[in-house]
């Protein structure tokens, strides 16, 4: 994968055009399934539990062939089909249900994940949730919500004490028992902690209801489409030690500078004691 080719307007404009259109095929793939008797769940993990579902395959596929339609030099990486080379610098990252227990449990909080950009991290991201009808996209130039036909611009929270913050996770256990140690740390010192939104968290950071995400164990496809919309929003994704978290594995997602570096700093402290 090479470098992000630079992004001009005319390029931005035809990227979004294709990232809704994805998102559109995704959720016609998808809701036919949705709390049905026809939903097929299957577990792709050995000692554990990790369901995919007939609608993740069929969500895939509906977004692969627009991308081939719409964009066929552009590489793709997909959760349920893996990585397919393109030869324009461009890679789009799809996560076609994000939340999956959620979504076999009847929960309306998963979402589909779609983000683009180059080896340098998404510049692009979506978080569409079909079922309630709400899509969030995040461009060079900011981020709306769609909804009922109507678009509205979002911004992150201003800064505050994390004494005064939200934090979210998906997970209570988080991830290693040394990385959920860390977690209670910054959940302690918050006002407020929430479990179980999966993606949905992420786009409620953008709309500025939100302070902070906190989570580790992740893939590319579960953080691309969520960090390129937080940081359109204003806001700082980020891993555990600061660094690109675009590759996946422990990330942080704030809504300004100021309570990334109040949480960071705890999970830094926990992390190497």
């Amino acid at each position: 994968m090479s470098i992000s080719p630079s992004l001009s307007e005319p390029l931005i404009g035809d990227l979004t055009e294709v990232a809704h259109a994805l998102a559109d095929a995704a959720g016609e793939a998808i809701l036919p399934y949705f709390r049905t008797a026809q939903m097929q769940t299957e577990n792709k993990l050995e000692g554990g539990f990790d369901p995919v579902t007939i609608a993740d395959r069929a969500a895939e596929r509906a977004m692969r062939a627009v991308l081939a339609h719409r964009r066929p030099g552009d590489a793709i990486l997909g959760e349920e089909e893996g990585h397919s080379p393109g030869t324009s610098g461009l890679t789009w990252v799809l996560d076609p249900i994000d939340g999956t227990r959620g979504f076999i449990s009847g929960t309306p909080t998963w979402g589909v994940l779609i983000a683009v950009g180059g080896a340098d991290g998404p510049q692009i991201g979506v978080i569409d949730q079909p079922y309630i009808g709400e899509r969030f996209i995040g461009t060079p130039h900011g981020v709306w919500l769609h909804r009922n036909g109507q678009v509205q611009p979002l911004r992150t929270r201003e800064p505050r004490p994390l004494a005064q913050a939200t934090v979210f996770t998906t997970f209570p256990e988080v991830g290693t028992a040394q990385e959920g140690a860390a977690f209670a740390a910054v959940a302690r010192q918050a006002m407020l902690t929430r479990y179980g939104m999966d993606c949905y968290a992420y786009a409620l950071v953008a709309s500025g209801q939100v302070d902070l995400v906190i989570e580790a164990g992740l893939n590319a496809y579960d953080i691309q489409g969520p960090l390129a919309l937080v940081q359109a929003a204003g806001g700082i994704v980020t891993d555990w030690d600061g660094g690109p978290a675009h590759a996946g594995g422990r990330a942080i997602a704030a809504a300004n500078p100021q309570i990334h570096a109040e949480a960071l700093a705890i999970l830094r402290r926990e992390m190497r004691g």
